[in-house]
């Protein structure tokens, strides 16, 4: 299997799988003599680890992280850091009534025509646990991004119809890590709550929508043609489990502006160049240009849901699937720190590279 590696110059490729005995990821490119802030990347881990509310998925993890390689008296070696999370409540006799079935709108049916095989166990590779070993290395990221005072905060700004109005909903980023659902607005998140709820007890599962916010951007960042900075970002994002959609600064909405409404004026106030508005979302040309970076990330509704529902097996015969077993009736709380980690790794990634466009 290809396509398990991500970036260029600072490099991670993850491993394992959802029921087998760990997984993990491998750092490779990362500078000499970083602090390791083990504390903090556990704190990241927390965020996205399974049980942490009656909204998410009641799977067990404590999602320890232990570093094997690479760092030295608390410091980075400059050599390869492999991170390794273990797995300890793995219940694979809740998916042998799939062994033979392919679920509806989950991997099991294109993983088993391309290999030929497939882990049926909690969907093996293709499972959202692997996100926890993003969720590490994209720890590690951050605490290079806070050496240039570059923030990234991600938050759900959407749960099904419900949806965070930034033009009249109080935006709160301190309220975020207050709720279950983390969305920064209280009302709001505490009508998202009672509405995952409802829908979990209906069995069914629910969309969302992620906002991320990078504050502090240096100028400079992403290379012009394929390997324009929101392009990258995009692909982080879209290769994240249940992700079907991305969208920066003005978006879609763009589209129905004129060019003269859409583009953004510069102004130079203090001997600081910025502009009067963002529509561009603080990327022009695939290049950052030093205001905020904001974008949306798109999560379907979690596949596995507690009803009937008709499919085929792996003879092509009619058969009818039960979804088991603990799953999240709503992906978006637990993802937030996904999307987070992996904006932070393309970050991360086009500073290093940027240190080398000019002499």
């Amino acid at each position: 299997m290809a396509g398990n590696t991500f970036g260029k110059l600072f490099k991670i490729t993850t491993f394992g799988e959802s029921h087998g005995k760990a997984i993990g990821v491998i750092i490779d490119g990362c500078p000499a003599n970083l602090l390791i802030d083990i504390e903090f990347i556990q704190k990241e881990l927390d965020r996205r680890k399974p049980g942490q509310s009656k909204i998410v998925t009641q799977r067990k993890e404590n999602d320890q992280v232990e570093i094997l390689s690479g760092v030295f008296e608390n410091k980075t070696t400059g050599t390869p850091i492999m991170l390794l999370i273990k797995n300890k409540d793995a219940k694979s006799k809740d998916y042998d009534h799939i062994k033979n079935k392919f679920r509806p709108s989950h991997a099991d049916y294109t993983y088993h025509q391309k290999y030929a095989n497939r882990d049926y166990r909690g969907g093996g590779r293709s499972s959202a646990r692997e996100t926890a070993a993003r969720v590490a290395a994209g720890a590690i990221a951050k605490l290079i991004l806070q050496q240039h005072n570059i923030q990234i905060t991600g938050y759900v700004s959407g749960v099904g119809e419900l949806e965070l109005n930034s033009n009249k909903d109080a935006i709160d980023f301190l309220e975020i890590e207050k709720n279950m659902v983390r969305c920064p607005n209280k009302e709001l998140a505490e009508k998202m709550e009672n509405y995952i709820q409802k829908i979990k007890k209906e069995g069914d599962t629910i969309g969302g929508k992620i906002t991320c916010m990078i504050q502090n951007c240096p100028l400079g960042l992403g290379e012009p043609v394929f390997d324009k900075l929101h392009a990258d970002l995009a692909k982080a994002m879209l290769s994240i489990n249940a992700c079907k959609g991305f969208e920066y600064g003005s978006g879609f909405s763009g589209t129905k502006m004129k060019g003269s409404e859409h583009n953004d004026i510069f102004t130079n106030i203090n001997n600081k160049i910025t502009t009067t508005t963002n529509y561009s979302g603080g990327i022009q040309g695939g290049i950052s240009n030093g205001e905020d970076i904001y974008f949306n990330v798109a999560f379907k509704p979690v596949a596995t849901i507690i009803k009937p529902q008709s499919s085929i097996d792996t003879n092509g015969e009619k058969v009818t699937v039960l979804g088991k077993g603990r799953h999240d009736p709503c992906v978006v709380p637990r993802a937030v720190p996904i999307v987070e980690a992996m904006a932070a790794l393309v970050l991360v990634d086009h500073l290093l590279r940027h240190r080398s466009s000019q002499i």
